[in-house]
């Protein structure tokens, strides 16, 4: 955890504590039977309390055991790894592409968390063959709060999420003001070669802004858009997220743009990637590895 953490003034650090109590206390048990709406516009009714979760991204594995709910999480898809101690025993079940419908049916999941993906159909799939299925993701920052809440909601454990989604917005807040006096940096975050990158609505783009930098994509891309290498070379970026150096340096006409001759290219470690690219609890983890990259002089 960064020193950073730790500036807090004990006053402030009351407030917050009193904040959460005042919240949790706000939030009442889920009456069931319950209906909501996913993201793919289907009702999803639960007649009681779940209490055979399967989970089919890595994102809600995360969310369920944050909020207290991992007692009732029963398998995992097969990029779940965290946290490693509550999941490694876990049974997996495939991934959204390549999901084991035959062994999520057999062990009779009362709710299955999946995604809206059109291009997996995870959730079509999965609700074809019999299963309560809640299809959703968070893909902008507000929404994975939205998503942690709802979930809380469906498992009965919304205070937990009621706490969760509190730290993590201060835990946020205090990173993002260590950065605000600072100047906004352009940055390329890479998500693939193919090129993907990301739009400044999505979550990824968000923390980059509140790490104080500027994705170069336009927010008319979208949110995960696929770019032309051109436009990079063109944006002539000062920071470079997502891949090497060496590899940086091997794409055609990248020797000469700032981040390359800078060598502000970063690879995120194996942990900090994931932490990037999952829009769940560990959304301050990721913040901190943006602000390391765009302005490490801010965690110092």
């Amino acid at each position: 955890m960064s020193h950073l953490l730790f500036r807090l003034r004990r006053p402030c650090a009351a407030l917050l504590i009193a904040a959460v109590m005042g919240a949790t206390q706000g939030a009442s048990a889920t009456s069931y039977p319950l209906t909501v709406t996913d993201d793919l516009g289907r009702s999803v009714t639960l007649k009681t309390q779940p209490r055979r979760i399967v989970s089919m991204l890595p994102s809600h594995t995360e969310t369920l055991i944050a909020i207290g709910a991992g007692a009732q999480l029963i398998a995992v898809d097969r990029f779940s790894n965290y946290p490693k101690a509550a999941v490694e025993k876990l049974p997996k079940v495939g991934s959204a592409y390549q999901p084991n419908i035959e062994a999520i049916v057999a062990l009779k999941p009362d709710l299955v968390l999946a995604d809206e993906s059109s291009g997996s159909r995870l959730t079509e799939k999965l609700a074809q063959a019999g299963l309560t299925v809640y299809g959703g993701t968070g893909q902008t920052f507000n929404e994975v709060f939205e998503k942690i809440a709802v979930i809380g909601r469906l498992t009965n454990h919304e205070a937990g999420a009621t706490r969760l989604v509190t730290s993590m917005r201060a835990e946020l807040n205090t990173l993002q003001a260590s950065v605000l006096r600072l100047p906004k940096v352009s940055t390329y975050y890479e998500i693939d070669p193919s090129p993907y990158s990301v739009g400044p609505n999505s979550f990824i783009g968000t923390l980059i802004a509140r790490a104080g930098g500027q994705t170069i994509v336009p927010a008319a891309l979208g949110d995960f858009p696929k770019l032309d290498p051109e436009r990079i070379v063109n944006s002539n970026p000062q920071v470079m997220i997502g891949l090497s150096l060496d590899d940086a340096r091997r794409r055609p006409g990248w020797t000469g743009l700032q981040a390359v001759k800078a060598g502000r290219v970063f690879a995120p470690t194996p942990e900090e990637r994931d932490a990037l690219s999952r829009p769940g609890p560990r959304l301050p983890d990721a913040l901190r590895a943006l602000i390391r990259f765009i302005h490490p002089e801010a965690l110092k």
